[in-house]
């Protein structure tokens, strides 16, 4: 099953170039009041909603996918688990590049562990990038996106994917500069999910699946998750070990070799295997700015 979210808060099943609106069934989500809960609701929920969305399928209005505007498809991340380095040629990349590491040592990812994103960053693909920092170098990074959809505390690696509910398209947007990379990283709109979910049961596990991003007509990233350092179920128990993650948490997986740097007025199309492809227009950040 592959779940959008779109134009206002919407939510769809995607079938070829048609998305189903189930919207209504969002209505047997159960209530919440303070203190909110740390969760997606829908995916933590989404267990107990399938069998109502493959119900209300038969007769849902049909939109065409072409038409909307896609959102990312969680809503409210409670945290963005992020792998830095994960694939052995971007890290040689990044030694090899001071325009990547700025003078600073990079070191391998089983040493300098994960980072976080701000969960404020997450947009969809529809809603594109918008660079705040035009003087500064704003560079691409492609990843698979893994989201949890069980709590998950101290889990071994060989029951890791059992916490999944599904994966997307992750681009990891990145401020080239001195400061740690949870700032840098973080900027609105720099952590771009989608174009949809597609649940695990609905997918192979993803060991294999190659991936790739483009600028305009040019190639610029091109790997398969065979190459990961440390593979999706290593990073979810390895996260795991030190916080537990909440249904609706995002693991972004890391990226290959063949960052580089994105303007105003570029488009970006990101594909996964067994996910699609991602289609995201940069643009320049309205209102005041500033240097830094």
């Amino acid at each position: 099953m592959r779940i959008c979210r779109f134009d206002d808060e919407r939510l769809g099943i995607v079938e070829g170039d048609e998305v189903r609106d189930v919207t209504e069934v969002i209505e047997h989500l159960p209530a919440v009041r303070y203190p909110l809960p740390r969760t997606d609701p829908l995916i933590a929920h989404l267990p107990r909603l399938r069998p109502l969305i493959e119900a209300r399928m038969a007769h849902a209005p049909r939109r065409r996918l072409a038409e909307l505007r896609l959102l990312s498809p969680v809503a409210n991340p409670g945290k963005v688990v992020a792998a830095p380095v994960n694939y052995l040629k971007h890290l040689e990349e990044a030694r090899a590049d001071a325009g990547l590491h700025h003078n600073a040592k990079v070191e391998e990812i089983r040493k300098i562990g994960l980072f976080l994103k701000a969960s404020s960053s997450v947009v969809g693909a529809s809603e594109g990038v918008a660079i705040r920092l035009p003087e500064r170098r704003n560079d691409h990074e492609v990843e698979l996106a893994a989201i949890i959809g069980t709590k998950a505390d101290r889990v071994p690696v060989e029951r890791a994917l059992d916490h999944v509910a599904g994966y997307c398209i992750g681009l990891d947007m990145t401020v080239r500069g001195p400061e740690e990379r949870s700032l840098r990283k973080s900027v609105d709109s720099f952590t771009v999910l989608g174009p949809w979910m597609v649940t695990a049961d609905a997918c192979p596990p993803p060991v294999d699946w190659d991936l790739s991003l483009t600028v305009g007509s040019e190639a610029r990233q091109s790997a398969n998750t065979r190459d990961l350092v440390l593979s999706v179920a290593e990073l979810i128990a390895f996260a795991s070990a030190f916080y537990t993650l909440h249904p609706g948490d995002v693991i972004l997986t890391g990226t290959p070799d063949g960052v580089g740097p994105v303007k105003p007025g570029d488009t970006i199309a990101a594909t996964v295997q067994h996910v699609g492809t991602m289609t995201v227009a940069i643009r320049e950040a309205s209102g005041p700015g500033a240097s830094f």
